[in-house]
Formats: structure tokens, sequence, C-alpha cells
């Protein structure tokens, strides 16, 4: 790019087609990108300097007059409007004035571990609910308002493209577009020969199942973006086709040493040593070294390690004063009996499935399996309702016909991986959500109908005690304020409780969500539930990740016991976890006490895997070996002899394969101590990040400030926020013409429902510092402040110029409110790139002192006291003609602020990107004269007399 000429740099301001305008970046010799002097973001143009027919000219902001003095209330509005408007910010992050969320200080460690890398690679493995893609599209977002990158791409499992799209527009205002098959060949369609679908579009979100084929693989890695970020990483490091295309990917991506990687995920160790150590591979290959290494040559790699690793746990949080971002969680168990034609249904099944496994001994080996899975899927299904039970038995188990496939190796590895998806629940880097009964029929036979009609008749609270146990417990949650999701296994049980609840509780509305439908549908569903004050969630595990139910529930239901901890962690993960508003969220399993199937899940998994959780602080993945040890001990539930209404929890009750399990555990819980002790890091603490992120939050405003800009902007404007129970109501209607129809132009009219806090109350919009309608009213506040056309209705403008008394000052003060711009010139080799900052900074003198720059809350002191009183028009305009008079004298004193300013800032980029040489050098040059957008003289209202007379 050609260097602008000197007096068009970005910041500068220039005179064109009768209005003043502030030169942007990308502007060079011939192209000038320009903004109007008092518009928004989007009020710019662009001017090719040749075709002008008057020359572009530089110009001056015009200092305020007399004819633009308001009454003192009016001053603070044009503060909060010129802070709110800020996009390009002078603080020590770029990206905070583009981003609509207010970032936990915690949330900002993985980002300043990025930013003191030349070339990012990192791996943040902060649990479940802690805001892991917060932190990393922070990353991308700093990175993309520095300059140093210009596309990025998020690398994601299919069913979170949709998520991943949404969090970057709404939260990061980054407007991606998702590739996967379904959608690649339309954006392709219209490129021209030649063109990469990721040139043309710089921001997108990619299925990793999409891209992972060796044609598109291949062609990915020549056009991938210079920014990648992975999640769910550690589904790209196991064995498995799929997962070995996944790992080669994303080898081929890291093999490139300047681009930017950061990995996601909430278990980077799922039990697979190999694994884990490809994946930190990825960051820097000499990290695989670690896994052979001795203990006392690791120090160094593991020191290397420690910056490219970041690990928090809920508990980690607490150390930052920040805990209230997450709930207390209680757990509780309930129990129900198999009892009368239940229990009798139940043992009739147990029996029958049994009979299934000992007939095929001695047969082929696909009898043998086929007759395993349609043991285990019953089993799984009546312990499900009697509706999953019933599908079970209808359906022919998948291959249970094919004679010709008997001798086909390929057909039985294929049906072992459908059987396991649909009965186990899957590996914990790749957990199952097919939630389509099993086929348990592998014959026609009287008996087999003779056990669906029965189960069929079982359906209903009074037949069904599991059910009435469920109906019991959630009136108890409904009754104390809480709104469950029942999670359940089968879609046919989903539908079973939910017609089975909608009877019981009339008044609550009732939804359930399965993957029978589309991820849209499912997120439509779940937000038409928000339109209820009490409302039951019935969900399928399609729903354990993808969406996030913070904002609408409070209580988890487990009423299918998962065969996988992991899957019981990110099922309550959808609702505890950060922006949950609730103090407090339940999580309860429910159990057949009598039911060999769920007390062989809970005592030899569930509570193992919780006993482990609460020793090391962090969830273990089960050592299931691809699921052969599950199998193993299903198989002696199967083969056990006796009664199913009595068990005890020892170990030896279930055999030689509970015993493997819990030797299993116990080698887990030992490799995962040994890790946290091995990859323990020295992890930035709250001391190193506070600083930084205070300073941000206060240079750009935050929730308090943007709640209280609407607040007084709206109400000046003709249309007070009305107060609705946990939000607001703007009644656009009142507002002016213009305002109207910039707001309409942003999809706003009618009735607004606005709220200013994470999350938004339902129903109502979270208006933060981007909003457009913040962007709409601080443009229509600076508007009417530069005009100069005298108002009569004095109270109900903004006041660029002011008189009066107060009770805060003792001297006669006189307060500036600038707007200092900055460039910012970024050098990374041979390549230098242009920025622009602002910022807005008040300063002050009383009597003969000189000027000096005020914190923010001193400037809110002064700018927001109350009047005591204001003066009469005549001697106001005497007194401001007497500041205006002195400015140019005090022209020396502002330039030297800003100077300071831009050292300051030079400082902040410096100590925050703390980087190799290679990662380049920083430059920052006030543009001067700085703007002067208000000024106020305040008199201490004790000495009124001796002032008016001065």
């Amino acid at each position: 790019m050609n260097a602008p000429t000197p007096e068009f740099l970005p910041g500068s301001l220039v005179a064109a087609r009768g209005r003043e305008w502030i030169v942007l970046p990308e502007s060079d010799t011939e192209t000038l990108r320009l903004r109007s002097l008092g518009g928004g973001e989007r009020d710019e143009t662009l001017i090719y300097l040749p075709l002008e027919r008057q020359p572009v000219q530089p110009a001056t902001f015009p200092w305020p007059n007399i004819a633009q003095a308001r009454n003192h209330a009016a001053s603070q509005l044009l503060l909060d409007a010129l802070q709110l408007k800020l996009r390009s910010g002078a603080g020590p992050f770029r990206s905070f004035g583009n981003i609509a969320i207010e970032p936990r200080a915690y949330q900002l460690v993985p980002l300043l571990m990025a930013l003191k890398q030349p070339t990012v690679r990192l791996l943040v493995a902060d649990d479940v609910g802690v805001g892991k893609t917060i932190e990393g599209a922070l990353i991308a977002r700093e990175l993309l308002d520095r300059g140093e990158i210009q596309r990025m791409t998020v690398l994601c499992p299919p069913h979170l493209c949709e998520q991943w799209q949404r969090e970057l527009s709404e939260r990061f205002h980054i407007q991606a577009a998702v590739v996967r098959s379904n959608s690649a060949d339309r954006l392709e369609r219209d490129l021209p020969p030649g063109t990469s679908l990721f040139h043309a579009h710089p921001f997108t979100v990619v299925s990793l199942d999409y891209i992972k084929s060796e044609r598109r693989r291949e062609t990915f890695q020549r056009s991938c973006p210079e920014f990648v970020i992975v999640d769910e990483a550690h589904t790209c490091t196991q064995a498995g086709q799929g997962r070995q295309q996944r790992y080669q990917l994303l080898k081929g991506l890291a093999a490139q040493p300047e681009r930017h990687l950061v990995l996601l995920t909430a278990t980077p160790h799922s039990g697979d040593d190999e694994a884990f150590f490809n994946l930190l591979g990825l960051l820097r290959a000499d990290f695989t070294q670690l896994k052979d290494l001795p203990v006392g040559q690791r120090t160094d790699l593991r020191e290397d390690l420690s910056r490219h690793f970041v690990q928090r746990r809920r508990p980690d949080i607490a150390e930052w004063q920040d805990t209230s971002m997450f709930p207390d969680r209680r757990t509780a168990e309930l129990t129900y009996k198999l009892t009368g034609a239940w229990g009798q249904l139940f043992n009739d099944v147990l029996a029958y499935a049994r009979e299934l496994v000992e007939r095929s001994e001695g047969q082929g080996l696909r009898e043998q399996r086929m007759n395993w899975w349609a043991a285990l899927a019953l089993l799984r299904c009546i312990s499900s309702s009697p509706a999953a039970a019933v599908n079970a038995l209808r359906t022919r188990l998948m291959g249970a016909q094919g004679e010709a496939e008997t001798d086909d190796t390929a057909s039985l590895e294929e049906f072992e991986a459908t059987a396991s998806d649909r009965v186990l629940d899957g590996t914990d880097d790749a957990l199952s959500t097919d939630d389509i009964e099993p086929g348990a029929q592998t014959e026609d036979s009287q008996r087999l109908k003779v056990l669906m009609v029965s189960a069929a008749a079982l359906a209903g609270q009074q037949n069904d005690p599991k059910l009435a146990k469920l109906q019991e417990h959630l009136a108890l949650l409904l009754k104390d304020g809480f709104q469950p999701v029942v999670f359940c296994r089968y879609i046919a049980t989903a539908h079973y409780l939910a017609a089975a609840l909608q009877e019981k509780f009339k008044s609550v509305m009732v939804k359930a969500v399965t993957g029978e439908l589309t991820p849209d549908e499912r997120e439509a569903a779940v937000e038409q539930l928000g339109e209820s004050e009490t409302r039951v969630l019935v969900a399928t595990d399609c729903l354990s990740e993808g969406i996030n139910l913070q904002g609408l529930f409070t209580a988890v239901v487990h009423y299918d016991l998962s065969w996988n901890p992991t899957r019981h962690e990110q099922r309550e993960g959808r609702v505890d976890r950060f922006g949950q508003k609730a103090r407090e969220v339940r999580s309860t399993m429910l159990y057949g006490e009598d039911n060999p199937v769920d007390g062989a899940v809970l005592h030899v998994i569930l509570r193992k895997a919780e006993s482990i959780r609460k020793e090391l602080g962090v969830l273990v993945p089960m050592p299931d070996n691809e699921g052969k040890l599950t199998q193993a001990l299903m198989n002696a539930v199967l083969l056990r002899k006796g009664s199913a209404t009595t068990y005890q929890a020892e170990l030896d009750l279930w055999g030689e394969p509970a015993k493997e399990i819990d030797l299993a555990w116990q080698s887990a819980k030992e490799k995962a101590k040994q890790n946290r002790s091995i990859f323990a890091q020295r992890r930035l603490k709250p001391e190193d990040v506070l600083p930084e992120w205070r300073k941000s939050a206060v240079s750009l405003g935050g929730e308090a400030d943007v709640e209280r800009f609407v607040s007084r902007a709206a109400a000046q404007l003709g249309a007070p926020l009305q107060p609705v129970k946990h939000y607001f109501k703007l009644l656009t209607e009142h507002l002016p013409a213009a305002v109207r129809e910039r707001l309409a132009a942003e999809g706003m009219a009618g009735t607004l429902r606005i709220d200013f806090k994470q999350l938004a109350a339902q129903g109502a919009a979270f208006v933060h510092r981007t909003h457009p309608l913040v962007a709409v009213l601080a443009d229509t506040l600076l508007e009417q402040a530069l005009d100069d056309a005298p108002s009569n209705a004095d109270d109900a403008q903004v006041a660029r110029a002011g008189v009066a008394f107060v009770g805060r000052v003792s001297l006669k003060t006189t307060v500036l409110l600038l707007r200092i711009r900055h460039q910012l010139t970024v050098t990374h080799g041979t390549n230098s790139r242009l920025l622009m900052c602002e910022e807005a900074v008040a300063v002050s003198a009383s009597g003969a002192e000189p000027f000096a720059e005020l914190l923010p809350d001193q400037t809110r002191a002064l700018l927001g006291a109350e009047a005591t009183r204001n003066l009469p028009v005549p001697l106001r305009d005497r007194q401001l003609q007497s500041a205006l008079d002195a400015l140019p004298s005090w022209q020396p004193q502002l330039e030297a602020i800003a100077k300071a300013r831009a050292q300051a800032l030079l400082q902040d980029h410096r100590r925050v990107r703390e980087a190799a040489d290679s990662r380049g050098s920083y430059q920052v040059t006030a543009s001067l004269p700085v703007d002067v957008m208000g000024l106020y003289v305040l008199l201490p209202d004790t000495a009124a007399t001796t002032s008016m007379g001065a």
C-alpha cells in the first residue's frame, strides 16, 4: 500500500464536498477513505482525488461557541456519546471498542498469553462453561484490529457451525460464512475462475467433516487464512479414519510457521497419551518429546509449554474474585423401584436378552455379535422408557436379514460401529449424538409380540414408577422457581415424557427437542420456550453440546443415566456456565435402585468419575478402550443370574469386568494427577491482568455507562425508557422522525425491549456499547452538539459549552472535553501498517493552575455534578467568551497533553504485545491540533457574587 500524503494521515481532518471529514486508515495518495466529522461508523465514503472538482484541503475542528451553550445537565451526555462512539480505542487492547461483550478479567489470560508470542500457538483447555469461545474469538478480534491478520477461520464439528457464526457476528462483529457440504457450492458459484472461497470470504466457519477429505484438505491448506481457531480440538488427534484425516489437516496447517493457531478443548487429555502429545505437537513439534523424556530433563520444555497451554478449573477462577459469574451447583440423586407390572416386564425383557446371548454361543461371529447388540439395545431402551422399549422390540436389527453379508467383514465392522453409536455413548473425544432407538428384533416370534404389547400397556404415570418420580421431582423444582431441562437418551422417550408432562403441568410450557430437528429448528424451539414464565425442556443429547441454555434454564435432570461421565458434565455445562444469572443451579440423577443396568453404570462408572473429579478438581475421561470395558460390564450384567429386584454395590457383583474398570480408573486418576503436575503452568495471575482490563474498561465505558447514556438520551429525545420487570421498553414512535428512520434502517422499529446486562432478560435485546441503538443515539446527539443553530428547548440538547454554579469546586474551574486522535504505525519486517486510535480525554484548570488530565471518575464528578443554579444568559455568555478567548493560549498545554497520551499509548502497546523482535515495532504520533469538543466553566456556589463580578 502506498503511504498517504503527510497532510492526509489517518486521524487528520480535511474539507471536501462542503463538509469536514476524518481521514481513515487504508487511504493512499489517490484515494481517501473518510468519515464525516459527526457521523457514525457507517457514514464513510471514498474520494478519488483525481476526479474531485474542488481540491481536498486540510481542515480544523471548530471550537465550541456561545450559541452551543446549554443547561449544565446536558454536558455529561456529550462525554458519554463521545466515549461510547469510539471504535478505534486507544487503550491497551485495540479490540475492546469492537466487541459486544464485557469480557471478564480471567478471560483475558489467553489473550495476553497470545500477545506475548510472535506467532500465536495456544491450547486453551478451560473447563466446560468457562468461556473458551469468547477467549478464542477475543484473540482473533484483537489481531484483526491491530492489523496483524486480515483473514481468519474457525474449524469445528458441523453441529457447532451456526453457534460459532452467531457468536462471531453478535459479540465480535465478525461476519463469517459457514462452509460445509450444503453451503460450499452456493458460496463458490458466483466466484471468478481461480478465486479461492477463502480469499473471497475472509472470515469463515468451516465444518471439520467437510474439509478433512484429502482433496479438500490440500486445497484448503493452500488458501487457508493466517489465523485459525480449532474448536473441540481433541477430536482431531485420535485413531480412526475420520479423526486421522482431521489430524492430518491440522498437522499440515501447523507446518506453516507463520500461521496463528488457537486450539480449544475442555478435555485435552482423553486418556490417550499418544493423542494428547499429538495435540501438543501442533503447538510446537518438539513438545511431543515430553512423552518420552525422563522427568529430570523436562524442565525447560515444560517451561516453554507453559507459555502455550492454559487450563483453568472452576476453582481456579476464584482467585479472580469473579466467582459471581458461576452459580453454585447442587446435586442430588432420586431413585424409583421396578414394581408391579413394570418390574415384571423388566425381568421378562432381561430374561429374553440373556437368552439371546446364550442362544448364539457356538454360532458364527456375526450371529453372536448381532444377538449381543440386540440384547444390549433392549437393556438400554427398557431402562429408558416403555416407548423406547416398544420401538426397540418392533424394529429389526440393522443387518439381521442380510444372508449374503454373512462373511462380509467390512459390513460387520460397519454394523458394529452403528450399533455402538446407538447403544453406547461414544468415546470422550467423539460422544454420540445419535438418539434413534436401536433395533433389537432379530426374529419373528410370539414372545416378542407379547413383550411389545406389555411394554405399550405400561405407558403412563400409574404404570411407570420412573415417570411418576420425575413428575414429583419437577413439581418441587417448579415450585422453587427453577426452570428444568430433562435429558434422556432416545427420541421416543423424549416425546413420551413431553406428552406426559404437558398433561400433568397444564400451565407450564413443555417442549421436546430431539435429533429429528435441524439445528435451526432446535434453536427456534428453545427460544419459543422462553416466551413462557415457567417452562420444561425435554431433550436428547443432541442438545448436550452446541446450544447454550443458561439464559432460560436453571436445573438439569438426568432422566436416563449416560454410560459416559463426560456426557453428564456436558449436559450440566449447558446450564451451569458463564452468563448464568441464577445463583444456584440444580442437577439430579434419576435411577432405578433395583435396575441392574443403572446399578452397574452408577457404581462402576459415574460415582467413580465423580469421586476422582472431587479429588483432582477436573473431570477425568472414562478409560474405556473404545467401549470394550463398558461392553464387558454389560455382558456381566446380562449373564448374572438371579432376580433383578435386588443388588449390592460391591465390585465383585459384576465380576472381573468391574475390577478391570476400577483398575483402569485408578490408572487414569494417577495419570491425570501426574499430568497436572507435569504441565502445571506458570499461569498469569490477577495482578498481571487486572490493571490492563480496568484501563480498557474505564476508557471505553461499561454496562453502567451504556445504561446511563441510553436512559438519558432517550429521555432527552422524548422517549423515556419504561421499566418492565427485568428489562426496559423503548417506544420508538415518540422519537424524532430522523432518529426513527435511522433505527428502522438497523431493523429496529415499534416497541423495543432492551436490557443492559449479560445475559439479557428473555425477550429483550442486550444493548452494549457497540449496539446500533447506542450508535444511533450517540450520532444524533453529537450532530446536535455540533449544530450552531440556537435552540429554545435549552434542556433538551447536548451541551458543547456551559457555565454553572456547582458545589464541587472551590475555585473557578474550566473543564475541556477533548477528542484526541493518534496515528499508530505497526512495522513487521519491511511492511508497515498505519492505524488510527481515538480517545476522549477531559482536562481541567482551577484558578491560575495549568491544565491537567482528569481521571474518568473525576470527570464524571465535575460534569455530572448537580448545578445549584444556572447563570442568566448575559452573564453566562460573558464567562464563556472569556474562556473562548483564552483557547488559543491554551493550545501548547493541550498539545503537550496529547503528546503525553501518545507516549502512554505507545507504552501500552509495547507492554501488552510483549513479543520477539520479529513481531515488529510500534510508533505513535498524536494528530494535532486536538479537537476541543466541549468547554465548561464551573463556578463555586459560595463565591457567586465575586465570580459574577469578575
